[in-house]
C-alpha cells in the first residue's frame, strides 16, 4: 500500500450544453486539489476554453493526447472529439449527447488499462446520450456492463455518514411492485453490506431496510410485500451474517433521528430514497457506483440546463464526489492490505455494539 501515490482522477466531460465544465473548471480554481490528486478530464480543450471563456473563469489546463501524458500539479484534457463542437448552453442536442458518450467511452477504455485509478463522472443527459453504443438508462447501469466483470452493481447516494442505497434504479412506479423480489432485496443488500466494509471501513455494517408501501404496509392492509417479500429478505440476510433492520416506513424513518443507527438505508426504489436525500443533501451530495471493480462516483445533480452558463453553478458537489472518489479508493487499498496481511481476529461483538443495536421492529404510524 502506497500512501505517496498521487491518485489519478479520470473525469468525463457530461453534457457539453450543461453545467458540466463550470463545475470541474471551478473545482480546479483552488491549486490545493492538485495536493490531493492528478486530474484526467475526458473531453475537449476547446469546449473546455469555450465555457472557460463565457464564465470568466481562470482556471489553466493543458491539452494531452492520451491519459498516460498526464503530468501532476495541472489540469489535464484529453482531446477526445474530432474537429469542431457546437456548445449550445441549456439544450438538449444530440451532438452534445454524443460528445457526452465519446469520452465516457475513452474513460471505460483507459479505465480498464489501468491509466487511472477512480472516475468521476460530469452529468448528462439520458436521453441525448441513447445511440447504438449507448443503450442504458444512465451511468449506473453502463458502467455495470462495461466495467463490472460480471459483477453486479449498487447505487448509492452519499453525504458524511448518509448513505442511501437502491434496491431498484431507473424503473417507471409501474414497474417497480414486480421488481421487488426477494432475490433481488439479498442481492442489492449484500453488495452494500461488502461496499460498506471495504469502501468505508464498516467492520460491522448496519443497514436499515425501507419498506414498498405506507405505513410498512400496515400489516397486509395496504400491502402485503413487506410482509410475504421484505421480511423474509431481512430474516435471510441476518441468517447469513448480514445485520438489515425493518422494514421501516420511508416518511417516518427519514423524519425521525433513527437515521444515526445506521450506517446505510436500502430503498426500494429511486425517489424513495433519491427525494428525501436530495432535499437533505442535494449540494453536497455524490452519487457512488458501489459493487464494480472501478471505484466511481459523480456528483447528485444533473446538467442542470436551467443554469447553464449562467456562472452560478455550485462545484461542491462535484468537488466532495472528487474527494469522496479519493477517500474509497484509499479505503480500499487499506482493505487489501490488511486482506495479505491480517492480524488476530477480534471478537464479533462488545457491550458497544449491542447498546448501539436498533430494534429489528416494522415502524407502524
Amino acid at each position: 500500500m502506497d500512501n505517496n501515490h498521487k491518485i489519478r482522477i479520470g473525469i468525463t466531460q457530461g453534457d457539453t450544453n450543461g453545467v458540466g465544465y463550470e463545475v470541474i473548471l471551478k473545482a480546479f480554481e483552488d491549486p490545493a486539489m492538485f495536493d490531493l490528486c492528478t486530474p484526467i478530464v475526458y473531453g475537449s480543450a476547446k469546449v473546455a476554453s469555450y465555457h472557460r471563456k463565457s464564465l470568466n473563469l481562470n482556471t489553466n489546463f493543458t491539452a494531452i493526447g492520451s491519459a498516460s501524458e498526464a503530468a501532476p500539479g495541472r489540469l489535464n484534457i484529453v482531446n477526445v472529439l474530432e474537429g469542431e463542437t457546437k456548445v449550445e448552453l441549456s439544450k438538449p442536442t444530440a451532438e452534445a449527447g454524443m460528445a457526452a458518450y465519446k469520452a465516457l467511452e475513452w474513460a471505460v477504455k483507459d479505465a480498464k488499462e489501468g491509466l487511472f485509478d477512480a472516475l468521476v463522472t460530469a452529468p448528462i443527459n439520458k436521453n441525448t446520450i441513447q445511440n447504438e453504443g449507448f443503450h442504458f438508462s444512465g451511468h449506473t447501469e453502463y458502467l455495470e456492463e462495461r466495467l463490472g466483470e460480471g459483477q453486479k452493481s449498487l447505487m448509492i447516494l452519499m453525504k458524511g455518514d448518509l448513505r442511501v442505497a437502491l434496491v431498484t434504479n431507473h424503473l417507471s412506479i409501474a414497474q417497480i411492485p414486480a421488481a421487488i423480489t426477494k432475490e433481488r432485496i439479498k442481492e442489492k443488500a449484500e453488495i452494500l453490506n461488502r461496499s460498506l466494509k471495504q469502501d468505508f471501513g464498516k467492520g460491522r455494517p448496519r443497514i436499515a431496510v425501507l419498506a414498498l408501501n405506507p405505513h410498512a404496509g400496515d400489516n397486509g392492509l395496504l400491502g402485503t410485500e413487506e410482509q410475504e417479500i421484505i421480511r423474509p429478505a431481512i430474516d435471510e440476510l441476518n441468517a447469513g451474517g448480514i445485520y438489515c433492520f425493518g422494514p421501516y416506513a420511508a416518511d417516518g424513518f427519514f423524519g425521525s433521528e433513527r437515521i444515526a443507527q445506521f450506517d446505510a438505508i436500502l430503498a426500494m426504489y429511486h425517489d424513495q430514497g433519491l427525494a428525501p436525500f436530495k432535499a437533505l443533501c442535494m449540494e453536497e451530495g455524490v452519487n457512488y457506483t458501489a459493487g464494480l471493480p472501478v471505484v466511481r462516483t459523480s456528483p447528485a445533480h444533473g446538467t442542470a440546463y436551467d443554469i447553464a452558463g449562467k456562472g452560478i453553478a455550485s462545484p461542491e458537489s462535484f468537488r466532495q464526489a472528487l474527494y469522496s472518489a479519493i477517500d474509497i479508493f484509499r479505503t480500499r487499498q487499506a482493505d487489501e492490505y490488511a486482506r495479505r496481511n491480517p492480524v488476530r481476529k477480534q471478537p464479533a461483538h462488545s457491550r458497544e455494539d449491542n447498546e448501539r443495536a436498533p430494534k429489528n421492529t416494522e415502524e407502524k404510524e
